[in-house]
């Protein structure tokens, strides 16, 4: 008798774990997906409007989690180039996608230009400095310019492109100090440490601290353009194809104009 009670209980799990095996397998028959973990690396100037397509991201795929590095495009695309486990990369630049390219780490197929900015030369919001556009930083009043580093940030490549444009970078030079990143020339023009300074128009934008007197016109400097990219060694290829096809909806490209993006 204690046998076939025994009995009756084998039978008994045995049905319940193929009842287990089953839920599970009609639930990946229904799209019900494994948790994914992505690393994202983006331009410094997005990490606003990504902070929160992050969070809207959660809402619309909850079991895929995204870590994002914000750095300069410059520095984000050397970390890649050694070797750090990335799936997606967005650039505040085509060349760094370029050289990804052409060291044949990203999926070609999935590179896509993603949205567009503008250059525009900031001061302190309590600034009393009369200059109204690029060309009057040699003005004696303008004692120091904060640009990004030109070999990183492509904010600062760009600033060069408008100095030179208006003929003053020689004038200039030893004005000029040279941020990390975009963000952090905007720090130190929110917080009087220099005169002036040049951003992108989306950072300007976020800040109460400053105000923008110019704003380079298109000719002055090399197209403004965000690409994006999957990484060819990303383990999760389909899901990171997924956040790129995510960042061109409706949804997506309301947060980015909200910011001061122009969508492409």
């Amino acid at each position: 008798m204690k046998a076939s009670k025994r009995g009756i209980v084998l039978i008994a799990l045995v049905s319940m774990v193929f009842a287990l095996a089953g839920c599970q397998s009609a639930a990946k028959e229904e799209g019900n997906s494994e948790p994914v973990s992505m690393t994202i690396s983006a331009a410094a100037s997005l990490k606003d409007a990504m902070t929160e397509i992050q969070d809207l991201y959660a809402k619309e795929e909850p079991d895929v989690t995204l870590a994002i590095t914000f750095g300069s495009s410059g520095s984000l695309a050397e970390q890649i180039q050694q070797g750090a486990d990335v799936d997606v990369f967005l650039s505040a630049s085509t060349k760094y996608m370029n050289n990804l390219k052409d060291a044949e780490l990203l999926s070609n197929d999935t590179i896509k230009e993603l949205l567009g900015n503008d250059v525009v030369l900031i001061v302190p919001k309590d600034s009393t400095a009369t200059i109204t556009d690029f060309a009057q930083v040699v003005d004696p009043s303008i004692k120091k310019v904060a640009i990004g580093e030109p070999s990183t940030v492509p904010a600062g490549q760009y600033a060069v492109d408008v100095f030179n444009h208006y003929n003053v970078m020689d004038q200039i030079t030893d004005k000029l100090v040279y941020g990390k990143d975009v963000k952090e020339v905007l720090t130190w023009v929110e917080t009087g440490n220099v005169d002036a300074g040049v951003v992108y128009s989306t950072d300007a934008k976020v800040s109460d601290s400053v105000k923008t007197i110019a704003v380079a016109s298109d000719e002055s400097h090399k197209a403004i353009i965000y690409p994006t990219a999957v990484i060819k060694t990303s383990k999760n290829s389909e899901p990171a194809q997924a956040f790129i096809d995510f960042l061109s909806t409706d949804a997506a490209k309301d947060v980015f104009v909200k910011y001061g993006f122009k969508t492409l």
